[in-house]
């Protein structure tokens, strides 16, 4: 799995998936800073990527489009440094790992989660809970 860290988590997340196995690129590196959240997402998904982020947004376009990729691995935590969150961000890529490659929503904190097939429109009859 290819993850694409959004600009509002910190470049380190890199380093810490790199060394867990975990390819991924910062969205620094690979696109316009300013660009907006629909022209990340067109990259993510065109690039095979699934998008790390702590903005809402990415799963709004989601809903709204009825669109069926990227997957969007959501965290919500007041720290998103990886080494507040980067251990259970890891287990839940583990844990989650079909769903997100199959096209998800899945939203975590430091406790637990939920998963949203995509479209969001037409998955399953709602939202899949897993433990933290």
């Amino acid at each position: 799995m290819k993850l694409l860290v959004d600009m509002n988590l910190p470049p380190r997340w890199v380093e810490f998936l790199g060394a867990h196995g975990v390819e991924a690129v910062h969205w620094s590196k690979v696109g316009d800073p300013g660009a907006l959240d629909s022209a990340v997402m067109s990259w993510a998904r065109d690039g095979g990527y699934v998008v790390l982020t702590s903005d809402l947004d990415f799963s709004a376009i989601l809903a709204v489009t009825d669109a069926k990729g990227p997957s969007v691995l959501q965290v919500r935590a007041r720290d998103v440094f990886p080494d507040a969150i980067g251990e259970q961000v890891v287990r839940v890529l583990s844990e989650q790992g079909e769903a997100l490659q199959g096209g998800a929503i899945v939203s975590m904190d430091a406790v637990a989660g939920r998963v949203r097939v995509l479209p969001v429109g037409r998955g399953p009859a709602g939202p899949s809970p897993f433990e933290g």
